[in-house]
């Protein structure tokens, strides 16, 4: 029993290290790109839809948030909110290329361009003056009262020989996992390919923790990624991981699955209704078990979009259930015609 819980604390320890890692890399990208995402959302309708399926498609919640609030200052349509919200799959993202990368990359194009299209019928439907009535009328900026320069060349030695708590132990973190992955611990029966990229972009990120000032370190990695996402990845994974190795051992659950695989797709659906991270990780470790098919886990991530929607709810009560809505209807629609396919 010690032995299989010490496997599935490791397994836990395994997947959020690759997810803080993979995170600290998207949070770099999104300070450094700051305001892009801005100007390119702000033409035409299609053009809206397409980038805002390709925040939504970024792991984790930063480019939902980014859409959603576009939204609220009128910039974007309810079409391009849609796009955004199918597209994603929050931190559970993060999470899906860190458990099956491969079938990861292929739901993310799909959903991808199901968000897309979604996006376009929606405004054919719905009004977006309906859901923004009450919303701000001034512009919208990102970042804007902290400009952060992420690399500064002549400050990398302060920064190497005067290190706040806060560097020394992300490096730290960052070296183990290195290290694990290097010698076979982590990740040890992994294609070459896949290790290969987890070295990359594992030492990518320590250049980044040994590289940013101060302000990106705490404020952006320490304040944001490791006091708020990553803890509560950990418990949910850690705790999924437990409960279905449980459940598989003792109850005949895969049968009952089986029988009802329909019930099960709507429930992974519904469940997708809260605003929260990891619930969606049940879904997942089903699905790396063979428990569930292809068509469930898409349905799951079409209707699911983490803290996303959290911004959004807070801003206009008919909005978040208009877009949860039609990720609802298209999740069941799309899950329920892939497993009479066969998918």
């Amino acid at each position: 029993m010690f032995e299989n819980i010490y496997h599935i604390l490791l397994s836990a320890l395994m997947i959020t290290g690759f997810v803080f890692v993979m995170m600290l890399v998207i949070e770099y990208i999104n300070v450094q790109s700051q305001g892009l995402w801005q100007k390119s959302l702000s033409g035409n309708k299609w053009k809206q839809y397409i980038m805002a399926g390709l925040l939504g498609a970024i792991p984790g919640c930063l480019g939902a948030f980014t859409v959603v609030a576009l939204f609220s200052h009128r910039l974007v349509s309810f079409g391009a909110v849609v796009a955004a919200m199918i597209a994603t799959s929050g931190d559970e993202a993060f999470v899906m290329f860190a458990m099956f990368p491969q079938k990861a990359i292929l739901i993310t194009i799909i959903i991808l361009i199901i968000g897309i299209v979604a996006g376009y019928i929606s405004d054919k439907f719905v009004d977006s003056g309906k859901f923004s009535e009450k919303f701000s009328k001034h512009n919208f900026q990102l970042h804007s009262e902290d400009q952060c320069h992420c690399f500064q060349k002549d400050k990398l030695l302060q920064y190497l020989f005067n290190p706040s708590i806060q560097r020394i132990v992300l490096f730290s973190l960052i070296l183990l996992l290195l290290v694990g992955v290097l010698t076979g611990v982590l990740a040890g029966e992994g294609k070459l390919w896949l290790k290969v990229t987890i070295i990359l972009t594992v030492s990518f990120s320590l250049f980044v923790v040994v590289s940013v000032p101060e302000h990106f370190l705490k404020k952006h990695l320490w304040e944001h990624i490791v006091k708020i996402h990553i803890p509560r990845i950990f418990l949910w994974t850690f705790g999924t991981l437990i409960i279905i190795h449980f459940l598989m051992d003792y109850i005949d659950v895969q049968s009952w699955i089986s029988d009802n695989m329909l019930i099960v797709m709507v429930i992974a659906v519904l469940v997708g209704i809260i605003p929260e991270s990891g619930p969606h990780l049940v879904f997942l470790t089903l699905f790396v078990q063979g428990a569930i098919p292809f068509s469930v886990i898409l349905a799951s991530s079409i209707s699911q979009d983490g803290h996303g929607m959290l911004p959004l709810l807070a801003e206009s009560k008919r909005g978040f259930l208009a877009v949860k809505a039609v990720n609802i209807i298209i999740a069941l629609v799309v899950g329920f015609v892939g497993y009479i396919g066969g998918f």
